[in-house]
């Protein structure tokens, strides 16, 4: 459904005259130099400024293809094929069993995780890259965290707002760890807001604390 309009003009595609971009939350970084010291003896020191913006996407059904640019992929989520987990999956398996939550494995069929909160179970499925476990983990911790589980009914009767906002979490948390999950996280959020800009502006709040929450567990600060 979705991708970012930069990768796809990128890629031989160009967005159709008119159309409106769609806002997800997104994550950036960077360094800024800071004094610390006295005025004899300043030292210079960087500190992490970390900021979330909106970003805009477009669905593919916005974009017209480029002359002799390849076809467009019937599925624009990509499963990560890295093997670096950037830290994520120990401290967040440590975490959930610690509060009762058993991890394993699971042979699904199309789905990368689910949790069940009946058996206090999160599945992960078999034979995923590091990357694409730790994106999943993130994804149903922020199920966990954003309480989305405590009602069967609540979530099947607003899925789709339930979604937009763990996979916002997920990808935020992985950008922080240094993950880049954009080629499978941009398409599955806008895919679920279904072009809503209202439901993602909404969940701005909560999407932001239980980013915070979950990156915290990940890499404590002093």
């Amino acid at each position: 459904m979705v991708a970012g309009f930069r990768q796809w003009q990128a890629k031989g595609r160009q967005v159709r005259k008119g159309e409106k971009s769609i806002k997800i939350f997104g994550y950036r970084q960077k360094k800024v130099a800071r004094e610390d010291g006295s005025k004899e003896a300043p030292e210079q020191l960087e500190r992490v400024v970390r900021y979330f913006p909106t970003l805009s996407v477009f669905d593919v059904g916005q974009m017209d293809a480029i002359e002799g640019a390849d076809p467009l992929p019937a599925d624009p989520t990509r499963r990560l094929a890295g093997d670096n987990d950037h830290g994520i999956i120990t401290p967040l398996t440590t975490h959930l069993e610690g509060h009762g939550w058993r991890i394993h494995r699971s042979p699904l069929s199309s789905a990368s995780g689910y949790t069940d909160p009946e058996s206090h179970q999160v599945a992960l499925a078999e034979h995923l890259a590091l990357e694409q476990e730790a994106k999943t983990l993130v994804h149903e911790t922020a199920h966990i965290e954003l309480r989305h589980i405590d009602d069967v009914a609540e979530y099947r009767a607003h899925r789709g707002r339930m979604e937009v906002e763990a996979e916002s979490v997920a990808y935020i948390v992985a950008g922080l760890s240094g993950l880049d999950t954009s080629a499978y996280s941009i398409g599955y959020i806008a895919g679920w807001a279904d072009e809503d800009t209202v439901v993602i502006r909404e969940t701005a709040q909560r999407v932001l604390r239980a980013a915070h929450t979950i990156a915290e567990i990940i890499d404590p600060r002093d």
